[in-house]
């Protein structure tokens, strides 16, 4: 009798076992002496189970030694919007520093066109010289502002909007009126997809506000640092629309930015052909003279983290003390005007 408690006792422990090894095995009593194995059917089932747990292990390996799916691929140059950067520029001892600086930043950047315009009779060797060298696609135009519009010596910069006529005749190039005295001539085709910027020589451009700029489809607005008396002007943004502008001087105008900081879509400029700036305009509104032609307020399309994030600033150079200079041209002694600064 002892003998045959503790066979049983050792049958369930064995039958304990196989269920949590084999879960979903039939648990059926174990059988005597003479009675007849149907055992086919469990271990069928145990078996299907291995086999399951065996593809999924191999499926999980399959996965892993798959490589990486490849990152996406940026848009090829020839696919982008074309970025048209106006510039204007004027002769003053900094000039070529200032052309040199920005030239360089725009050649960081794929399928921009530089309009630079020249506040001059005639092209000058400096900013032909310069643009020839830059690799840039170019239009060099000139146009010399009216005396009556000129700041005289020692006059501040508000007295006057400085490159007014320059802006212009850069708009009037891209509707197809011409004027161009060297680089590409031909404006751009109908349909061309493209933007268009008013980009100041001496201001500090990120390369990257280029890109935020790029897919404008009307009039798009971002943050000025360093302007307006302020460490930044710039549109005030709620559920991505501009609700208003952080600015401290007369913020009651149309549109309180700067010229940094906003960029037009060129369809919009040409579907626009009197949109232009107005050099009568009174002090601070002239960004307003152009865009009240294109966009209500509410339509603007707020840039760089819904206008979190300063891409553009509102940099001057010191003007250059020349006392030195002046004392050695009286005696005979100045540097040597051939050699271009």
């Amino acid at each position: 009798l002892l003998g045959r408690g503790r066979r049983r006792g050792h049958e369930a422990e064995a039958e304990e076992r196989v269920s949590r090894l084999l879960p979903g095995v039939d648990r059926r009593p174990p059988l005597r002496a003479g009675q007849p194995c149907d055992c086919l059917p469990p271990l069928r089932a145990a078996a299907e189970q291995l086999r399951q747990k065996d593809l999924r292990i191999s499926q999980l390996q399959a996965e892993l030694r798959r490589p990486p799916p490849a990152p996406a691929q940026p848009p090829e140059p020839e696919a982008l919007p074309t970025i048209y950067v106006v510039t204007p520029t004027y002769a003053r001892l900094v000039q070529k520093a200032e052309l040199v600086r920005l030239s360089q930043t725009l050649s960081l950047v794929p399928r921009l066109h530089w309009l630079l315009v020249e506040d001059a009779e005639g092209p000058t060797p400096l900013v032909s010289g310069l643009l020839a060298a830059s690799g840039l696609l170019f239009t060099h135009l000139v146009v010399l502002t009216p005396k009556a519009q000129r700041l005289r010596e020692g006059e501040p910069g508000w007295v006057h909007p400085r490159g007014v006529e320059q802006r212009n005749k850069a708009l009037d190039w891209l509707r197809g009126r011409g004027g161009a005295v060297g680089g590409e001539k031909d404006p751009p085709p109908p349909g061309t997809q493209g933007v268009v910027y008013f980009a100041d020589d001496d201001n500090t451009y990120s390369r990257e506000l280029f890109e935020e700029m790029r897919w404008t489809r009307g009039v798009s607005v971002w943050p000025v640092g360093l302007v307006g008396g302020l460490r930044f002007e710039g549109p005030q943004v709620q559920d991505g629309r501009v609700v208003g502008f952080h600015t401290a001087w007369e913020p009651s105008r149309p549109f309180p930015v700067d010229m940094a900081g906003f960029a037009v879509a060129l369809p919009l400029l040409l579907d626009k052909p009197n949109a232009q700036f107005d050099s009568t305009a009174p002090r601070g509104h002239l960004e307003s003279s152009l865009l009240s032609h294109l966009v209500d307020p509410k339509d603007l399309e707020p840039r760089a983290a819904n206008c979190t994030r300063v891409l553009v600033w509102h940099t001057r150079t010191e003007k250059p003390k020349m006392k030195q200079e002046e004392q050695l041209q009286r005696q005979g002694r100045g540097s040597d005007p051939a050699i271009e600064v």
